[in-house]
């Protein structure tokens, strides 16, 4: 048996999911690290161990794999995030409504993606990759995957801040997604600057210290 008909191997015998899991996880690797436009099904199908048929059968093109990807790795995270939005409420206690509901938002993208199955680490630089191209079929995935649960959120932020004009909060909650993107991508700038103290990829400390610095953001008087 060659090489490639070794690894091809595993493929002969394992279930249509499990096929369609590696090529969704040797896709979302590829991507995150060069973009859509810089990798080739061929390449897919090697990283993930399988043939250009298992491919073509299962999407039949990298558009529609690039779709496949997002409405699976992106479910999880919305359905979490409106399950905690449903959860804030003002109480004896609890934190104001501004922080629940940042953290409702932000917590799903920062934790839930980096447990197993969910590919979230790589999910997470994919997403950031592709929120800041300009092109059409990314814009249209994004907001197919996320505009609905984020739009719940922003009038939830606007809810929270009765005392701001609307506009100055979306202005906000713009900077807030670029914040959270940049900061899932995780691109090893802030470790060259500190040395390594300051570590994106701690989640729980990220969203600590992110959340907070939101909030005050939200907070301030509005602009003239």
């Amino acid at each position: 048996m060659t090489e490639s008909q070794a690894k091809l191997a595993p493929t002969l015998a394992e279930s249509p999911a499990r096929t369609v899991e590696r090529i969704l996880s040797a896709a979302a690797r590829l991507f995150a690290e060069r973009g859509m436009a810089g990798v080739g099904l061929r390449e897919i199908t090697a990283e993930a161990g399988v043939n250009l048929a298992a491919v073509n059968y299962h999407f039949g093109s990298k558009e529609k794999l690039l779709e496949a990807l997002f409405a699976r790795r992106a479910l999880p995270i919305t359905q979490e995030r409106m399950r905690l939005l449903g959860r804030c409420a003002e109480a004896p206690g609890r934190q104001p409504m501004l922080e629940q509901v940042l953290e409702g938002f932000l917590r799903p993208a920062f934790s839930l993606g980096r447990e197993a199955g969910v590919d979230g680490a790589t999910f997470g630089k994919l997403r950031a990759r592709l929120s800041v191209e300009s092109v059409e079929l990314y814009r249209r995935i994004l907001s197919q995957a996320f505009d609905a649960s984020t739009a719940a959120f922003l009038e939830a932020v606007v809810a929270a801040l009765p005392d701001l004009p609307r506009a100055e909060v979306e202005w906000r909650f713009h900077f807030m997604l670029g914040t959270m993107l940049y900061t899932m991508a995780d691109s090893g700038r802030i470790q060259s600057i500190t040395g390594g103290t300051c570590q994106p990829s701690d989640a729980e400390m990220a969203l600590a210290k992110l959340v907070p610095f939101l909030c005050a953001g939200f907070r301030a008087p509005p602009t003239a």
